[in-house]
C-alpha cells in the first residue's frame, strides 16, 4: 500500500436523481475522480426527535486540496438546508489507483 494524498467525501441526498446530478456536476468540474452512489436508510436526530429516511449515499474520491471547492459546489446544488458533507482521510491505498485518482482531478 502506498501513502495517499487522497480523501473520500461522504454526502447524502434525498433521491437517486439528485445524487446523480451531484455526481455528474462534480465529475464535470474535475473535483472528483469517481463517485459511488448507494441506497441507504438513515436514522438521525432532527428537530428534537429521532427520524429515518431513505437516502442515497455518495462517496466522492478526491484529494484534500479540492475539498473546499467540492463542498461549495455540492452545497450550491443540494436541496437540503444542512447537507451532510464529511471529508474522510485516505491514509494508504493501491499505488496505481491513487495515481489514477490524482491524475483525474489534476485538470482543475
Amino acid at each position: 500500500m502506498d501513502q495517499a494524498d487522497a480523501c473520500v467525501v461522504m454526502v447524502t441526498a434525498p433521491s437517486k436523481d439528485e445524487a446523480e446530478r451531484l455526481a455528474v456536476a462534480t465529475l464535470e468540474a474535475r473535483l472528483a475522480a469517481c463517485v459511488q452512489i448507494q441506497a441507504i436508510c438513515s436514522h438521525y436526530w432532527w428537530d428534537g426527535r429521532i427520524t429515518s429516511d431513505a437516502e442515497q449515499l455518495l462517496l466522492f474520491k478526491t484529494v484534500p486540496g479540492h475539498f473546499a471547492a467540492l463542498r461549495d459546489l455540492i452545497s450550491s446544488l443540494h436541496s437540503y438546508d444542512t447537507p451532510e458533507i464529511i471529508q474522510l482521510p485516505v491514509t494508504a491505498g493501491a499505488g496505481k489507483y491513487l495515481g489514477w485518482l490524482r491524475r483525474e482531478v489534476a485538470a482543475v
